[in-house]
């Protein structure tokens, strides 16, 4: 039985079951994608001995002509994958005796995550999805076929590429392009010119149910600027970190929105694996969903490329037992080394580092632990020398705060505590680009907050579905609205790049020409197509400050379209304003770091504080930036920075599918009709 709300028959392991079959299926896998560095011969070795191996059902059974190692000079190839997605569910039958048979949990279309069953809307039927990994200079080609019967549009977004010269594939719905309908496909098709470590996602609800895999490229070991640093990048040594709820997250959603305020997320995941549910067979012997596993060899240095993909309020902090780590990028970014024993990641951050497998051989525990939504919440994956063969015990809590220096803290000022360091401090490893450099040509101060204002969507003209504070019972105060400079962002009716002149001039709101409505939108809902338009070239610099005025969470937010220096960023109290932002701005109380500050698209803002970002607006294009959050993007924290005009646009295909509009029928009397014969 399963212990937990409700009971779920879990069967006994059935006898005689092929296991060797399945090892040596591993096994082969693994001869043939061990193309990276070295060739690795002692980690074949390994899964020759053990048979446990990780994830494996989320596997192709032959690596992509793509997955190869990176030469110089390049010899790029398109690189072309198929994308389905559709709902599927969780602990199906194609798990059969999972987990009281722990290898039936790595079977083809297995996705046991937490144990518990509920629907998920996945691609290929793998949960992390199909993970695509290239060297730089190749051509990226996915087919993507919407096959969620019943349900709305989609669209995949590549997290972290620019997207320079190809605008039309971004991946954002109603900004770069129309939705993709169920039953019709649509091919994007890009160019891998940055390397790094990034992910593709749904740009909607469906990224918090399943939709999600790893984007890495990578570049020949001559222009690696990291490359002495590791002996070993293996695809099996990337992570995503992620909560999970057991519930479609528009179930979520419609009950944050109707019902009342958001709980905690049930589960932390670790490459699609966490524990919520003890299962029991027909002996006393507990069994969970099995942890992930990274297999390592003592004396070698591997890369651990870590991606964040959290849907509620939720950041995470990753440490190893034993360890210390060495950040050397983020956000497909370098920086120079920074040993830690632990770093911070929120919703869209990327952070790689280096493990030093140099400790006794044996099994250590790698920790992910929750903070905010998921405050009390931890995960365990499992780190395993080569020829271990003690299993450690799980650490208690008071364990979990015992590393060292903690690297990109969670909505703290760092400098309050020693074993805390800012990211300000992750140098970037190349030299500062000068058009960065220079004095930024306008200067917006960006207010991002969530205010008790009631919608016109969430609430009735009869009554108010507000909650008071402590969630029970009904209140006109008003509705949690995610806000930038106090306007919800709407999503306009067509897509902003392909069909903006059919949008009507009084949906779209100019951010820098709006100042006299700000006013009027503190007290009552605003929303619009919010839009900040800047010239090809600028040096932009956006002051982003999350006033916390009745929400306390932080917000990661992400620039669509390029990347951003970091310049500044400080926690000024438990609440603040853009007003007192500019007045400590004015009096020289903020310092801005510009020699070698770290590159990012992706940056936590804390409740109560601020962060400066700059860029230079050389990406010709519409491009989405918004809280990572999914909550807080659906319910309006966005808006779109429009770079150039429609002259400095790259030229578009001519056949890029068009959609959205008002129709209204003819008078009846026009028509024209026919006589049924």
């Amino acid at each position: 039985m399963i212990h937990g709300i409700g009971t779920t028959q879990a069967h006994c392991p059935r006898q005689g079951m092929n296991t060797f079959t399945n090892f040596l299926q591993h096994v082969f896998y693994w001869i043939g994608i061990s193309t990276l560095k070295s060739f690795a011969v002692h980690t074949i070795l390994l899964l020759l001995l053990q048979n446990t191996q990780p994830n494996s059902a989320n596997r192709p059974s032959e690596p992509h002509k793509c997955f190869r190692p990176c030469k110089w000079p390049s010899r790029p190839l398109t690189c072309r994958y198929e994308f389905t997605l559709e709902w599927y569910h969780t602990m199906s039958t194609a798990c059969y005796d999972c987990p009281a048979n722990q290898t039936d949990c790595n079977r083809p279309h297995c996705i046991p995550v937490n144990g518990v069953p509920r629907t998920v809307a996945v691609v290929n039927r793998q949960f992390p999805g199909p993970s695509i990994e290239v060297c730089e200079w190749d051509t990226i080609e996915v087919k993507v076929e919407n096959n969620l019967v019943g349900s709305e549009g989609v669209t995949i977004h590549w997290h972290g590429l620019h997207q320079r010269g190809t605008p039309h594939m971004d991946g954002t719905p109603l900004i770069t392009q129309c939705p993709i309908p169920f039953g019709s496909s649509f091919t994007y098709r890009f160019q891998a010119l940055t390397p790094g470590t990034y992910f593709w996602h749904s740009h909607g609800l469906q990224r918090p149910d399943g939709a999600v895999g790893t984007l890495i490229i990578r570049t020949g070991a001559r222009d690696d600027v990291l490359d002495d640093l590791y002996d070993h990048d293996l695809s099996e040594h990337v992570i995503i970190v992620q909560d999970w709820i057991n519930q479609l997250y528009i179930d979520r959603y419609a009950r944050i929105a109707f019902h009342d305020m958001a709980k905690s997320p049930d589960s932390i995941l670790i490459n699609g694996r966490g524990r919520y549910r003890d299962f029991l067979c027909r002996t006393p012997k507990r069994m969970n969903i099995p942890r992930h596993a990274f297999h390592v060899k003592k004396g070698e240095r591997y890369r651990f490329r870590t991606i964040g993909n959290s849907a509620m309020a939720c950041a995470f902090e990753v440490s190893v037992d034993g360890h210390n780590l060495t950040i050397i990028g983020t956000d497909g970014s370098p920086v120079q080394p920074i040993r830690v024993g632990a770093f911070g990641i929120s919703s869209g951050e990327r952070y790689d580092f280096v493990l030093e497998a140099r400790a006794r051989i044996g099994k250590y525990w790698m920790r992910v632990k929750g903070r905010d939504a998921c405050m009390g919440m931890h995960e365990l994956a499992l780190v395993v020398y080569e020829g271990a063969s003690y299993y450690p015990d799980p650490p208690d809590e008071k364990q979990l705060d015992s590393f060292g220096t903690l690297l990109n803290p969670y909505n703290i000022k760092a400098e309050e505590n020693q074993k805390y360091t800012s990211v300000l401090n992750a140098n970037e490893l190349n030299a500062t680009r000068i058009e960065i450099s220079r004095d930024p040509d306008i200067v917006h101060y960006v207010g991002i907050d969530m205010p008790l204002v009631n919608t016109n969507y969430y609430t009735h003209p009869r009554h108010s579905l507000a909650l008071q504070d402590n969630g029970d019972r009904p209140t006109t105060t008003g509705l949690f609205s995610a806000q930038i400079n106090h306007v919800s962002f709407r999503p306009p009716k067509v897509p902003l790049l392909t069909q903006s002149r059919e949008i009507p001039r009084t949906e779209i709101c100019r951010f820098e020409k709006e100042a006299s409505k700000i006013q009027r939108c503190k007290n009552e809902y605003c929303e619009c197509t919010h839009v900040l338009e800047v010239e090809l070239g600028q040096v932009v610099e956006l002051v982003i400050v999350n006033e916390a005025q009745r929400n306390f969470n932080a917000h990661p937010m992400h620039l669509h379209g390029n990347r951003f220096q970091v310049l500044a960023a400080d926690k000024v109290a438990n609440v603040t304003s853009v007003e007192e932002v500019m007045r400590l701005d004015e009096a020289g109380q903020i310092t801005r770091r510009i020699l070698k500050a770290p590159l990012k698209d992706t940056i936590s803002v804390p409740d109560g504080g601020y962060v400066i970002i700059r860029f230079l607006a050389d990406n010709p294009g519409w491009w989405l930036f918004h809280c990572h959050t999914e909550v807080h993007l659906s319910a309006g924290m966005s808006m779109v920075i429009r770079v150039g005009s429609e002259d400095n646009l790259p030229r578009l295909p001519s056949n890029l599918p068009r959609c959205g509009g008002d129709w209204y029928p003819p008078d009846l009397r026009t028509l024209e009709t026919t006589a049924t014969p």
